[in-house]
């Protein structure tokens, strides 16, 4: 049965359709969508569907890219979300996406779904590989896709059930890490919800957290606009850890349907040694779970397991949660002006560098 493709204008038909699909991604919503658009993207949203049943779902963004030439990307952000394991679905939805960039002249044409390639981390005994990932990346190879090097969010991550009861949360917890959540409730720290009056605070920490280890941010008005919309949404919630009514770290949990997302954490260097962002991390939890939230996602994991990729210490905090790693086949690209896109690819890296250094002298700046 073939599918029909529909371009959907309203936010809560939108956002209604999502949630009928399996896997809603909250870089899919209509918010998202609204974002991206005030910082130079396009945003188009279609829904496919066969006999009047939903069938899959892509917000595409589009923009221009920064010079003097006309040139223009277009960017699924974990989408499209379809039923990978329907061949029919998969290739009518990569028909249109393939047509919509050979139609508009873009350069670079990028989907990053998350297909899963594996559960666990390879080499360990519970490590289990899924077949539906090397199907589809095959099917892309073959259709003129390649993997990209180019990864606008993390290609891995580490999912938690929130399902059980708590304490069996608790339990599923590694011993240390079990140890310094309650740690830090016994040394005084305290967990409160924030508000919109607390977002140049958050941005504070935050800007501190990317100076001390090493990641660029964005502008403050970038954060502002982000937190803001969604805060005012109901899709996202501020946890700010304080001691003795002292704010020292702090993150934002995302939601939409099942899923709740650990997409932005911050501190500063005032008690580290109360162990506050274990306590943060298990109150996301608890409170992702209290909006009927079935999963948490901790929002990133190294694309190379050892002690030699820059995520490794981080990962090594949330892989004391009762979480399994979710390995993804990442971004991949297509293109119908192979030269442009070789010369943009190339110039990218060193364009990025710029932009990071740019933009850690403005940070820097901002705190001093």
């Amino acid at each position: 049965m073939s599918l029909d493709v529909t371009a959907i204008d309203d936010a809560g038909e939108w956002d209604d359709l999502l949630l009928r699909l399996p896997s809603p991604h909250i870089l899919q919503s209509w918010a998202w969508g609204e974002i991206k658009e005030q910082f130079g993207w396009k945003a188009k949203r279609l829904a496919w569907t066969a006999g009047g049943q939903l069938r899959a779902a892509a917000q595409i963004l589009q923009r221009r890219l920064p010079g003097p030439l006309p040139l223009r990307v277009i960017y699924c952000p974990k989408g499209p979300l379809v039923a990978w394991e329907s061949a029919a679905d998969r290739s009518t939805v990569l028909d249109y996406l393939e047509g919509m960039a050979r139609d508009t002249g873009v350069i670079q044409l990028k989907i990053d779904p998350e297909i899963p390639l594996g559960i666990g981390v390879p080499g360990e005994e519970d490590a289990e590989s899924v077949p539906l990932g090397g199907t589809v990346t095959q099917e892309l190879s073959a259709r003129g896709w390649h993997a990209s090097s180019e990864h606008i969010q993390f290609a891995n991550t580490v999912i938690v059930d929130l399902r059980p009861d708590e304490e069996e949360i608790l339990r599923g917890m590694k011993q240390k890490t079990r140890y310094n959540v309650r740690l830090a409730s016994r040394r005084g720290v305290q967990v409160r919800q924030g508000r919109l009056d607390d977002l140049d605070l958050l941005y504070s920490m935050y800007a501190t957290t990317s100076v001390r280890d090493g990641f660029v941010i964005r502008s403050p008005a970038y954060y502002q606009a982000v937190w803001s919309r969604f805060i005012t949404a109901g899709l996202a919630q501020p946890l700010i850890a304080e001691v003795e009514g002292q704010a020292i770290a702090a993150l934002i949990v995302f939601t939409f349907g099942p899923t709740a997302w650990y997409l932005y954490g911050m501190s500063t260097e005032e008690h580290r040694e109360k162990m506050p962002n274990h306590l943060l991390q298990w109150e996301a939890m608890r409170w992702a779970k209290s909006r009927g939230c079935a999963r948490y996602d901790m929002w990133g994991a190294p694309d190379v397991f050892d002690e030699d990729d820059p995520m490794w210490g981080v990962f090594r905090f949330k892989d004391g949660f009762p979480g399994r790693v979710l390995r993804t086949i990442g971004p991949w690209d297509r293109t119908d002006r192979h030269g442009l896109y070789w010369a943009y690819s190339a110039a990218l890296p060193k364009l990025l560098g710029l932009m990071r250094s740019h933009g850690r002298r403005r940070t820097r700046g901002k705190l001093d």
